[in-house]
């Protein structure tokens, strides 16, 4: 869980860790500075104007407009809350509104779902019901972020939001689709999640409504609802969600208008200083500002005819007063009430400066306009549109299935629309996947059921308005009645486009054989039902609420999706694709700057192939270009392809362990230096063992090959393949083994060497009694369907399907094509644990793919996820050592894949031919790099001295728009 709770609220008191200042900016001391001296050339009206934050419609007409500017320089207010109206016009508005302020203007908005919750021509996001589905706190954190640019876009400083009340009355008729739902625990987590990602984008937050407005029964736009429950439930449950977000500094608390028995009898919470000042501000210790719900509502209501709603909401502790029915009455009051010392200059003063310490923090002592070039486009780019996709396919919640599900081609199905409102894109889109035919309701249930009787399977689809959360979601009685009766005679699947409540109105859920809650109404939630029902598109949505018994808070079937990569458009995935032709660029400035002759990039994300390109030529020559399924020498990407999943096969089945050793495990090992060293140490490149030894230096004579380890042909006695026309001596393999074997150890400290993967590669061929390459075929390579990925390729497939990777000038004298590049593989006939294998970059992908689904693919289990997860970890991080088992890792000591916003759970591993194969669980990518930067030589390493692979990953990354 990301976002913990880092309090206990009882019944005995609060119990918290210290919350932040969420008012004071980096800069403090100029900050207090500037605020000290702009409070001191105030005069009184200037200060208690402060207080004040009055509405603009920017959809009203041009005396609207000037009346706000009258208001502006008469009584010096201190923020304008825009109401309804267009982006353009807003902004026009807001740019003369700050211009005519002497003191910066602070701008808010309630954009809960998005400035769409006010404008016109913005795409809305989900309501927070919606998001209450969803289990990805990650999403939510997004979703608030991109809300947060969009009001900072629009010069929008405080957006009231996020609201943290937990409806539990199915009834509310105000709050309800905008709560996250009646579990005060997830509330706060996905609030605290929103709340982060408005402050990522420079946005203050602002939590409502104190002291928690999910419970009421009436709307406290019109009247003073009741909240009933007991001091205890509240400090225990109600509370909750406001001193998470207390704690993790959020910046603003809104007070709501209710009537709160159990803590201050009679008196509407906003003007209760028991509950203001008392509650939040002493005993949660909240630092921020305190804001009034709107003044003008009809909770809101004259407490005496002495005090003004305002004044007593300014003595009950409140900072910013919202929205009051009469300003020139509520400023009159107040300069009367300061005059009569009703309240003090330091009390005013204490209000007053922390509006100016917001101001500061927002950077309004630098006032700029807010440019108007673009702004549309700007509020509505690719990255909206994906995530209100991504979050409605992520909601979506499961609540029964009879094994009805997936759709099949062979089922007679048929298909039923209810509501008043569009079903037409779930219509179109499942009427492509699958054949169906429909059903018209006219309101006669019987001649319904009779046309209903020949379809196996029926989806029964209910629609309703989606234009604001408040709408009406029920079903009819009559509907109800239908929909009941058709479960009894055909299998029914529920797909009901509102929120959760209506279904609690249906007596027997259980008779239908499937439920499938969308929540919201729009193309994007018909889309992703469609695709669940048909089996394309996984379900993780749990209930947000309960709706039953049977049917709680948390109930959702979870269902993943194990399919084989396939290529897809880069924005289903939320990827962009302007973004993504940067990679183009830099491979193509690579290869023009003679770093490598060509190479093959892809990159997938969440299973699917959005990138894959090839680049250049085999050789500079340019005779042939690079081709998708062209093999390259893979080189140190051996280690974790080919390697890496037997050794995890081995520890799953418990025939070693991290602590086992090398002497337990070969009795080649035995006798040596090397027979104590465990796998922890050996595999993560900490035991001592040397980089590498140049064997087969000792087999040349003034730099020719001696004739008594090496012949022109194959024979008894000449067995190992060494390049094209070059076959060893049958001994050597074992002859370098030995040298390996009686190297010195050393300190042990972080050294990378090849030579552990050399000794793995024995010891699983000891252990299996079968030769390596026969393994990693056997086990890994032909189940997954892979025919490009082998050893020694040169006598399988023809030579211009294979990119040579170096012209040898050194050793075999000849361009290496189909025949391994490292040297000490080389003597092993092109065999080994540290290098060998050729592939392309769509099969070493798939085999990345198998890793990041942790030994799942396509159906079938390779190893168990709990021991890949062993593997993936840093062992020895505080000896500034970057890699986990075999597997190399982020952290950034002393080169590797480190870049600003890579997860540490990302893993990889890359290759002296010039190749990179690397996943990130948190962004769910696989990105592969093959490359023969080592033609013509080796020698060339400005592929890897300008961290080309590095890069082009990091490219690949800044692509994801969530």
């Amino acid at each position: 869980m990301r976002y913990l709770l880092l309090f206990l609220l009882g019944t005995g008191g609060l119990v918290a860790q210290t919350p932040p200042d969420p008012l004071k900016a980096p800069d403090w001391e100029v900050q207090n500075q500037w605020v000290d001296s702009l409070y001191a050339q105030m005069t009184v009206d200037e200060k208690i104007g402060q207080l004040f934050m009055v509405m603009a419609f920017s959809e009203k007409d041009e005396a609207h407009f000037k009346a706000i500017e009258e208001q502006i320089e008469s009584y010096h207010l201190g923020g304008i809350i825009f109401s309804l109206g267009g982006p353009v016009k807003q902004t026009k508005w807001l740019n003369a509104f700050q211009e005519k302020a002497k003191t910066p203007l602070l701008i808010g908005m309630d954009a809960e779902w998005g400035v769409a919750m006010r404008l016109d021509s913005v795409r809305p996001f989900p309501w927070n019901m919606t998001l209450g589905a969803i289990q990805d706190q990650r999403l939510i954190e997004a979703i608030g972020n991109r809300i947060g640019e969009q009001a900072h876009r629009l010069g929008v400083h405080i957006n009231f939001a996020p609201d943290v009340d937990i409806n539990t009355n199915p009834k509310n008729p105000i709050i309800g689709n905008r709560s996250f739902g009646e579990n005060k625990y997830k509330v706060a987590e996905k609030g605290a999640a929103f709340m982060a990602g408005m402050h990522r984008a420079g946005v203050l937050s602002s939590a409502k409504h104190f002291p928690g407005h999910g419970d009421s029964a009436k709307d406290s736009h019109l009247d003073l609802p009741i909240i009933q429950f007991s001091k205890d439930r509240l400090l225990s449950t109600e509370l909750l969600p406001f001193q998470t977000l207390i704690n993790q500094g959020v910046s603003s608390v809104m007070i709501a208008h209710l009537n709160v028995p159990a803590l201050d009898p009679g008196i509407p919470s906003s003007l209760s200083k028991t509950i203001v000042d008392s509650l939040l501000v002493q005993r949660m210790q909240f630092k921020g500002l305190i804001i009034t719900d709107a003044l003008n509502m009809g909770g809101a209501s004259e407490v005496s005819k002495v005090n003004s709603i305002d004044l007593a909401a300014f003595l009950a502790g409140n900072d910013i007063l919202l929205i009051p029915s009469d300003l020139k009455k509520a400023v009159k009051k107040m300069k009367r009430a300061y005059k009569q010392k009703r309240f003090s200059e330091e009390r005013l003063a204490h209000s007053v400066k922390k509006i100016l310490r917001a101001k500061y923090k927002l950077g309004l002592h630098q006032k700029q306009p807010v440019a108007l070039n673009n702004l549309v486009e700007e509020l509505n780019t690719p990255t909206d549109a994906y995530l209100v996709k991504k979050a409605m396919e992520s909601a979506l919640t499961l609540l029964k299935d009879d094994g009805v599900l997936p759709l099949q081609s062979t089922d007679k199905i048929g298909l039923l629309t209810l509501g008043d409102a569009s079903g037409e894109a779930f219509t179109n889109t499942l009427s492509k996947k699958v054949a169906l035919e429909k059903i018209n309701f006219s309101g006669n249930i019987s001649s319904t059921l009779v046309a209903a009787r020949p379809y196996n399977k029926l989806v029964v689809g209910f629609h309703r308005s989606d234009a604001n959360p408040w709408k009406a979601s029920d079903l009819s009685l009559k509907q109800r009645q239908l929909i009941q009766a058709l479960a009894k005679q055909n299998k029914v699947i529920f797909v009901p486009f509102v929120k959760p409540y209506a279904l609690s109105k249906i007596e027997r859920l259980d008779a239908f054989a499937s439920i499938l809650l969308g929540y919201q109404n729009n193309e994007d939630a018909h889309q992703a039902a469609a695709a669940v029902l048909v089996g394309e598109l996984g379900v993780s949505g749990k209930l947000p609420v309960s709706i039953s018994a049977q049917y709680p808070e948390g109930r959702g079937i979870i269902r993943t999706l194990d399919l084989p990569l396939t290529n897809a458009d880069p924005f289903s995935v939320g990827m962009d694709l302007q973004a993504l032709a940067k990679i183009d660029t830099l491979a193509q400035q690579a290869i023009d700057s003679m770093m490598a002759p060509g190479m093959q990039i892809l990159g997938a994300r969440n299973g699917k192939i959005v990138y894959h390109k090839a680049f250049g030529y085999h050789t500079y020559d340019k005779q042939r270009a690079v081709q998708l399924d062209d093999l390259y020498d893979l080189a140190s990407l051996t280690k974790i392809l080919a390697t890496f999943p037997l050794v995890v096969q081995e520890f799953e089945q418990g025939s070693m362990t991290l602590s086992s050793t090398l002497g337990e495990l070969s009795p080649r090992f035995e006798n040596t230096n090397k027979a104590d060293l465990n796998l922890k140490e050996v595999l993560s490149h900490q035991s001592g063992i040397v980089a590498w030894i140049p064997f087969y230096k000792s087999t040349l004579r003034k730099g020719k090959r001696m004739r008594k380890y090496y012949r022109g042909q194959y024979s008894k006695r000449f067995t190992v393949p060494i390049a094209k026309g070059i076959y060893g001596r049958s001994s050597l393999p074992n002859l370098q083994f030995e040298a390996l074997l009686e190297t010195d150890l050393l300190e042990k400290e972080y050294r990378y060497s090849d030579l552990p993967l050399i000794f793995m590669q024995q010891i699983i061929e000891h252990r299996n009694d079968l030769p390596f390459e026969k393994l990693t075929s056997d086990r890994i390579y032909k189940p997954l369907g892979l025919t490009r990925t082998l050893f020694n390729p040169a006598s399988i497939y023809p030579e211009k399907s294979i990119v040579p990777s170096e012209n040898d000038r050194y050793f075999r004298q000849q361009k290496l094509r189909g025949y391994v590049h490292d040297m000490t593989t080389a003597l092993q006939g092109g065999v080994s644990g540290h290098a060998g294998l050729f592939s392309t970059a769509k099969e070493v992908a798939i085999l990345m793919q198998l890793y990041l689904q942790k030994g799942q693919y396509n159906g079938k289990t390779y190893f168990d996820a709990t021991a890949f997860d062993v593997f993936n970890q840093c062992y020895f991080c505080a000896q500034k050592n970057r890699r986990g088992i075999i597997l190399d890792k982020p952290q950034g000591w002393g080169g590797g894949m480190a870049f600003e916003g890579i997860s540490e759970d990302s893993f990889g591993h890359s290759g002296f031919t010039g190749t990179l194969a690397w996943a990130d669980p948190e962004t769910q990518t696989v990105f592969v790099v093959l490359s023969n930067r080592t033609y013509p030589e080796m020698e060339n390493t400005s592929f890897s001295t300008r961290n080309i692979r590095t890069r082009m990953l990091k490219l690949f990354h800044d692509a994801i728009l969530y």
